[in-house]
């Protein structure tokens, strides 16, 4: 059944009556959500965010934020006079550049988001990758350095966090350890997809700074199945980040994710309009 494309968003329209079906379809189910792009450079963005997913907790939704930071990460280094580069949409990461991922990764940003979510209402938690080895990690080749990849994850620390006694909400920094305890960066969307199957979430949603997957025209596409995300990147038309983005999605459904969702982090309320509403928002995976 393909959805329809949205074009209204979040209205005064949408009633509480007309929005509780889907709240009833998706209570008790855990909701893994990437933040990332430059809506997490936005204050006010931010703490509309934050309220988004304070409601879905209080809607009965298990949310589980896994936050990125790319453009923070890239103004630090160019503040810090560091030179990097990307390959295939993963960013090249020495032992330097790795620091400096961490440092605003699992400091500021980590920190800035559980307390906008904790100010909106909620009760977050922030964590890494690294803690309690909820991801271990490897790289993912020579050339990119300490850019990892996951090889194994234990989501114990997260269960207990998101069981109904606690109600806290999980947010994750995507830097990991390797066996050694060395440290990777991997890329949110790669880590929100790794957590997301490993938990058994039923859905996964990518938060970024387009309206969705588009085809060669720059038109959205609402519906893929995983072949035809796959043909997307075997073609071409994916490029930079969305190449993760999409491997991420096929990888995430393949492993037992019902669906997965690609949509703008700056559209406000975004996340409510995908989950609530019959239209969705951005582009729907499964």
């Amino acid at each position: 059944m393909k959805r329809r494309k949205n074009e209204s968003g979040w209205t005064s329209a949408q009633t509480l009556s007309e929005a509780l079906p889907f709240i009833q379809r998706h209570a008790g189910n855990i909701i893994v959500i990437k933040f990332g792009g430059h809506a997490m450079g936005d204050a006010a963005l931010t703490a509309e965010f934050a309220k988004d997913i304070v409601m879905l907790r209080q809607c009965g939704l298990k949310p589980i934020v896994v936050h990125g930071g790319g453009p923070q990460i890239g103004s630090m280094l160019e503040r810090l006079q560091i030179k990097t580069e990307f390959k295939d949409g993963l960013r090249v990461s020495d032992m330097e550049t790795v620091g400096v991922a961490e440092m605003v990764l699992s400091g500021a940003i980590n920190k800035s988001l559980v307390s906008a979510i904790n100010v909106a209402g909620g009760r977050a938690v922030g964590i890494s990758g690294r803690d309690a080895r909820l991801i271990t990690a490897k790289a993912v080749n020579p050339d990119l350095g300490f850019t990892g990849e996951p090889v194994d994850t234990d989501t114990s620390l997260i269960e207990t966090l998101t069981h109904s006694d606690n109600d806290f909400i999980p947010v994750i920094s995507p830097i990991s350890a390797g066996e050694d305890g060395a440290g990777y960066n991997i890329n949110a969307d790669t880590a929100a997809g790794t957590i997301a199957a490993a938990i058994g979430a039923a859905r996964l949603i990518l938060m970024t700074d387009v309206e969705g997957v588009l085809d060669d025209d720059g038109m959205l596409l609402t519906d893929l199945s995983t072949a035809e995300a796959q043909n997307l990147i075997d073609k071409g038309v994916a490029k930079g980040g969305m190449i993760p983005k999409l491997g991420t999605a096929i990888h995430a459904v393949n492993s037992g994710v019902n669906a997965v969702v690609i949509l703008d982090g700056r559209r406000a309320h975004g996340l409510l309009v995908e989950l609530f509403t019959d239209v969705g928002a951005g582009t729907l995976i499964r």
